[in-house]
C-alpha cells in the first residue's frame, strides 16, 4: 500500500477538478450503490499486480498478455488517482480523458515534462492494449512501452496521490 510521504505538489481541489472534467468529458456520471466498493487502495493494489504481471508475461514471451498488463497498469493507476479524488471511472474512455486532464493540470502548472509524459504514455498504453488483440508489436517495442507505462504510473502517484508514490517490488 502507499507509504506516507510529502503531499503532492498540486492542491487537492485542483486534482479533483481535473478528474471531474475528465469524467464529464467522457459522460461518465456517478452511479449510486456499487461505487462505494471502488476503493482507491484497491485500484492502487491492482495497478501493482498488473505491473508485476506485465513483467512476468514479458519474461515468458507472452507479448500480447504483457501488452495488456501494461495497459492495465496505466488504467488502474488512473482509476486509483481518480477514486482518491472523488471520481469513479466506469467507462473506458474516461481513463484517457482523466489522464489528459491531469496532463493539462501539469501543463498549466508549468510542469511540461510531466504533461508530456502523461500524454505520450496514455497513447502508448492504448496501443499496447490494442496489441493484445492484434499481436503485431515487436518485443523491444513492448518493452519500451512497458517502461513508459511504469514511468507514467510512478509519476501519477508521485504527483497526485496524497501519500506520495506507490512503489512496486522490483521486477524479478
Amino acid at each position: 500500500m502507499p507509504p506516507t510521504a510529502t503531499p503532492p505538489p498540486y492542491p487537492f481541489p485542483d486534482i479533483a477538478a481535473a478528474v471531474s472534467r475528465g469524467l464529464v468529458n467522457a459522460d461518465d456520471l456517478p452511479r449510486p450503490g456499487p461505487d462505494a466498493a471502488r476503493s482507491p487502495l484497491k485500484y492502487a493494489a491492482m495497478s501493482q499486480d498488473f505491473r508485476t504481471g506485465a513483467w512476468k508475461h514479458l519474461d515468458d514471451g507472452d507479448l500480447p498478455q504483457a501488452s495488456n498488463k501494461a495497459w492495465g497498469l496505466v488504467a488502474e493507476t488512473v482509476k486509483a488517482v481518480s477514486a482518491q479524488h472523488g471520481g469513479i471511472i466506469h467507462k473506458h474512455q474516461s481513463i484517457t480523458d482523466v489522464a489528459q486532464e491531469l496532463a493539462q493540470l501539469s501543463r498549466t502548472a508549468g510542469d511540461l515534462e510531466s504533461a508530456s509524459l502523461i500524454s505520450l504514455a496514455i497513447m502508448v498504453a492504448g496501443r499496447l492494449h490494442a496489441n493484445f488483440y492484434e499481436n503485431d508489436l515487436a518485443d523491444d517495442t513492448i518493452l519500451e512501452g512497458l517502461l513508459k507505462c511504469e514511468e507514467m504510473s510512478d509519476r501519477l502517484y508521485a504527483l497526485f496521490w496524497p501519500e506520495g508514490a506507490v512503489r512496486a517490488a522490483p521486477a524479478a
